[in-house]
């Protein structure tokens, strides 16, 4: 099963966040340019990831949003899992439900997918944000200006 956009769009949120944390808020607007992410879906996922305790919003004419929680700490995986649930290759190895497959509990490909997504796993919750800003070249474009849907 691939990333869906939404949590596509939070991780990009979180990572510019995390580029700008200790600097004080950032708007929807500037967040929005820089990751090139709709506005008005911006602000509804920011509005979860506030719930999520993730990011913290700030009121006024200096207001905006800032991440909640060190980017040398907080984990790629942490951000997927609150927006998509467990990762997994497959819906029966995510819900492990009967039901979802009549071959479960005697499907030749189920170890193969259970370590597939293990694998992923391990890499998401592994990489803090940090090491992504660590990472990120240094001629990145900040200001990407233009998004879709």
């Amino acid at each position: 099963m691939g990333m869906s956009r939404k949590c596509q769009y939070a991780l990009r949120a979180v990572f510019d966040l995390a580029r700008r944390h200790g600097g004080g808020p950032t708007t929807v607007g500037e967040i929005a340019e820089s990751q090139a992410i709709p506005p008005r879906f911006l602000e509804l996922i920011l509005g979860q990831l506030r719930q999520g305790g993730f990011v913290e919003s700030r009121r006024g004419v200096h207001g905006g949003y800032l991440l909640a929680l060190d980017p040398q700490v907080l984990t790629v995986g942490e951000i997927i899992q609150f927006i998509e649930g467990p990762v997994a290759p497959v819906r029966c190895v995510a819900t492990d439900r009967e039901a979802d497959c009549p071959l479960y509990g005697h499907c030749a490909f189920m170890d193969m997918w259970t370590r597939a997504g293990n694998a992923a796993t391990d890499v998401y919750d592994t990489t803090t944000f940090q090491d992504l800003i660590d990472k990120e070249p240094a001629s990145a474009d900040r200001s990407v200006g233009s998004y879709s849907i």
